[in-house]
């Protein structure tokens, strides 16, 4: 617990200055990017501060001048913080709903365009995310959406939303798909304790939603380039996508 205790007095001490002088600057500026990036850079610092390696593969992959849809399988509260520093350029990301209204960290999720998401299932909702997402991603931000909807409990791949795909067919933005393992023994779900270790991430060669007929070709095709790069054991072939 020393580890976690460390991370969140980390955290803390930086992020709070951080915020009184940044979120002033975003609103006054209209230039989000200082605020995006220090976020980043406070993410990597909390990382390295708790033993955390984080093992990149494939970024070469990643198109240069295009916005991208990242799509990765999600198995820790560690893989964001994990992920996004390490995406090129600034990303928005759907996140969940509650998490808007956090304190502090809530407004700066909504000043760095961030999505939030329903996990009810509702369509109404569904559409203006998918929406916010068109918006976002034409003016040049990637999106980084985890498909599958939730952690994972068991690290095993979910069958994924179908969101995520909805947005890859209307936008024609190319899908990356990224693997991420590792990070379900760093940070287990459910617990607060962190363990030293590696953070494995595995970016994909981008995937053309114009060459796939349907959505759930899209995502079948999506969910084999995750799975190929996980460990034996988190692969799970069915692949019906939930509503």
């Amino acid at each position: 617990m020393i580890v976690s205790l460390l991370v969140f007095v980390t955290i803390a001490v930086l992020a709070l200055p951080a915020a009184l002088i940044l979120i002033p600057f975003t609103l006054l500026s209209g230039n989000v990017r200082p605020l995006y990036f220090t976020g980043c850079w406070i993410a990597r610092t909390a990382i390295r501060i708790a033993g955390i390696r984080i093992q990149i593969q494939g970024q070469e992959k990643i198109p240069a001048g295009r916005a991208c849809i990242f799509m990765a399988n999600h198995v820790s509260n560690l893989d964001a913080p994990a992920l996004i520093p390490n995406l090129p350029g600034r990303t928005s990301v759907f996140l969940k709903r509650p998490l808007m209204k956090l304190p502090i960290l809530g407004y700066a999720f909504k000043l760095g365009e961030f999505i939030p998401v329903d996990r009810g299932g509702d369509v109404e909702n569904a559409q203006l995310a998918v929406a916010d997402a068109l918006r976002v991603l034409s003016n040049g931000l990637h999106i980084t959406t985890f498909v599958e909807g939730m952690r994972s409990l068991d690290a095993r791949l979910l069958p994924f939303k179908k969101g995520p795909f909805y947005l890859a067919k209307n936008s024609g933005a190319p899908c990356i798909p990224v693997s991420i393992y590792g990070t379900e023994q760093i940070l287990p779900w459910g617990s607060k304790r962190i363990h030293p270790g590696t953070a494995h991430i595995v970016f994909h060669p981008p995937i053309e939603p114009a060459e796939y007929a349907t959505r759930d070709d899209l995502s079948e095709a999506v969910h084999a380039a995750i799975a190929s790069a996980l460990p034996e054991w988190m692969r799970n072939q069915k692949l019906e996508a939930s509503s």
